[in-house]
């Protein structure tokens, strides 16, 4: 981590204010306990203001006054965005959209991850930033390009082309190994020649589905590729950490994370709180505990987060008193060790001047400035927390592969989304209070009391294998529907859905049924259904409910599978559950799966506006409680709660709206 206990931090963009301006701004950084400063993400045109010509002057002011007052940097390494000189020299690096038609400079990342003119100029300059600055002792951290494959991360031009030819050559070999891996005997589309195949651009009907997903996986490699070219030319001049920032959030699917995480030095991620969802913070949670997955377990960075509101959507809510504060707590209770912010001082001019900042456009003399003191005296208290690691015993599959396969332009129903169902699933488990791993399905699960499999549409045999041996050993798994549907090529594996799971849940599927979006069916343990329902029958599975009404009465809905060698050896046990159940009903279902299991949830069941985490090392646990709700509650805990400085023999009580943290000795 770049700064001991846990660090608060921000982005800085001292080019928009005057040197005044930044002298008052380090001084205010120094009242309110900022750790770290991520600075230069944006500096390209001020580095580097016409082709070959360097002028450092005033980020190195800027590197100079933050160290003299002790402030540790993040640096950029200033790629994030190209200077209007390039874009106008080589407007070829502009990126393209799949109907082939060019998008322009103005906004931000206007550029191609294939483009070789647009890849030269930037390491260019990351040279140039590196060797000045690699052995500066004020820098922390190396922060590469920014928010990588946000707006760019898929480009239809030439050039892309070839690369993406490139990355096909390398993972098939021959031309026919690509035509059997694409499936390219369906309507005519089989390929003679490296050089007729091109990228998915729009076309007049459905597309190839194996081509578009492979095309996702190539432009998140190819944008990869391009991070570990930045990663060599920093190497070559600083020993210092490398990192750049993740989007695990809602709305931004077009990276592969797993394959990006071995690759950081720390794991940094970007969550900004989404009202356009319908539970804003319980995918907060669930970002936070998929970004710990990445980390692989270990303490991670919240790169970024907003002080109030953002700016990109349709309606941008502030934060009530006290939210900022709580969200910030429920990141640090799922191993964020640094909590940082977009941005410092609020932009006057720019796309983003609505955007909120820990200095707002009115000044110190806001709410908003005293949450932010408050924030910090907080996050002091919290210092011996750092490096601890959450405890928990439920694994939750996530796979980026499954998304855009499972999201993909044909499919059985539009109204059955892969993120949808994953937060479904999330959910009850929290709502149940239990704590989960957001893992890939190439984790090891053989430490976790269940595992939960949420529409995990697409698994590869090696996944589908180690599911099954885990759950051969004795493991528990709780499998949703739309799962193991297709192979790694996308394609369908054939003798009865759910295909790789077939056997191991015990059922066998004829058909999907889907339901319209506005129809309910009913089960006879009284639950309700919706979305999706399954011509199913079971081979060994026990069914658990059936469906009373809808196209299917009579058929098992919910089964459970006993699965492993039997007799003297252990036994597993397989739930599938084979429609889209109403929250209710699915967390019933994910309480006494998780019973079963032997898991014991820490936080109390309800509707989710309670969370009780813990983070532990090999001596004291720290017990999070974190309180969404409107009432005060109370909680079951001895030890020093760290928030407020107390003792707590028995009970600690948690005002509505706050967190509290309760150091335990011994564990």
């Amino acid at each position: 981590m770049p700064v001991a206990g846990i660090g608060l931090g921000c982005d800085y963009n001292p080019e928009q204010w005057s040197p005044d301006v930044w002298r008052e701004d380090v001084r205010l950084m120094r009242q309110a306990g900022v750790d770290l400063v991520a600075i230069n993400i944006f500096g390209w045109s001020y580095l580097e203001p016409r082709p070959g010509q360097y002028d450092f002057d005033a980020l190195d002011s800027i590197v100079e006054l933050l160290h003299q007052h002790d402030i540790k940097i993040n640096l950029g390494t200033g790629t994030a965005s190209p200077p209007p000189w390039l874009t106008t020299l080589h407007p070829e690096i502009l990126p393209t959209a799949p109907d082939g038609t060019k998008r322009y400079a103005g906004g931000r990342q206007a550029w191609c991850p294939s483009s070789p003119v647009f890849r030269r100029r930037a390491l260019a300059l990351v040279e140039q930033v590196a060797r000045r600055y690699g052995k500066h002792p004020a820098v922390a951290l190396w922060h590469v390009s920014n928010e990588l494959g946000c707006h760019n991360a898929h480009c239809y031009d030439e050039e892309t082309a070839e690369a993406f030819r490139r990355w096909l050559r390398k993972r098939y070999g021959t031309v026919d190994a690509l035509n059997d891996g694409w499936g390219t005997s369906f309507w005519s589309q089989r390929y003679g020649d490296w050089t007729e195949v091109q990228p998915p651009r729009q076309a007049l009907s459905a597309r190839n589905p194996g081509q578009i997903l492979d095309f996702h996986r190539f432009s998140s490699d190819e944008l990869l590729d391009y991070y570990r070219d930045e990663v060599e030319v920093l190497r070559r001049h600083s020993a210092i950490p490398i990192t750049t920032n993740f989007m695990v959030t809602a709305h931004i699917r077009n990276l592969d994370y797993w394959t990006w995480a071995p690759e950081v030095d720390v794991v940094a991620n970007d969550h900004y709180l989404d009202h356009r969802l319908d539970e804003p913070t319980a995918e907060l949670a669930f970002a936070a505990d998929l970004t710990r997955g990445l980390a692989g377990g270990r303490p991670w960075m919240l790169m970024e987060q907003s002080v109030s509101a953002v700016s990109w959507q349709p309606h941008n809510l502030a934060k009530a008193p006290g939210e900022m504060i709580r969200n910030s707590l429920t990141h640090v209770a799922r191993g964020a060790d640094s909590v940082c912010f977009f941005q410092w001082r609020a932009s006057a001019q720019g796309a983003e001047k609505f955007h909120s900042a820990l200095v707002p456009h009115a000044g110190t003399d806001t709410e908003a400035w005293r949450e932010v003191l408050r924030l910090s005296e907080t996050l002091d208290r919290l210092d011996e927390v750092a490096g601890t690691t959450v405890d928990t015993d439920v694994a939750l599959l996530f796979s980026w592969q499954s998304w855009w396969s499972c999201d993909g332009e044909s499919r059985p129903s539009q109204s059955v989304r892969y993120l949808d169902q994953v937060h479904l699933a999330y959910n009850a488990l929290r709502q149940t209070g239990v704590t989960t791993d957001v893992v890939a399905p190439t984790a090891d699960l053989s430490r976790y009391r269940l595992v939960v499999v949420p529409c995990l549409h697409l698994v590869s045999d090696q996944e589908a294998a180690a599911i099954d041996a885990y759950v051969a050993a004795g493991g528990h798994v709780l499998v949703t529907f739309y799962s193991g549907i297709v192979d790694q090529d996308d394609r369908v594996r054939l003798g009865g859905y759910p295909g790789a799971f077939r056997d191991l849940l015990g059922v066998t599927v004829e058909e999907f049924a889907p339901l319209p979006p506005d129809v309910e069916v009913t089960l006879d343990n009284g639950a309700t259904c919706r979305l999706w329902t399954e011509r199913l029958r079971t081979t060994t599975a026990e069914p658990v409910a059936r469906y009373v009404d809808g196209p299917l009465p009579g058929v098992p809905a919910v089964t459970r599978n006993a699965y492993g060698s039997g007799g003297s050896g252990p036994c597993g046990t397989a739930w599938y559950v084979a429609t889209e159940l109403r929250a209710g009903a699915l967390r019933d279902v994910v309480r006494e799966a998780t019973r079963a299991a032997g898991v014991r949830p820490l936080g109390p069941e309800g509707d989710g506006s309670v969370e009780v985490v813990r983070r532990r090392d090999a001596n004291r646990g720290y017990l999070f409680v974190v309180n969404h709700g409107a009432c005060d509650i109370e909680y079951a805990a001895t030890g020093t709660e760290l928030v407020t400085g107390t003792a707590v023999d028995g009970l600690l009580r948690v005002p509505a709206g706050e967190v509290r943290v309760v150091r335990e000795e011994p564990l």
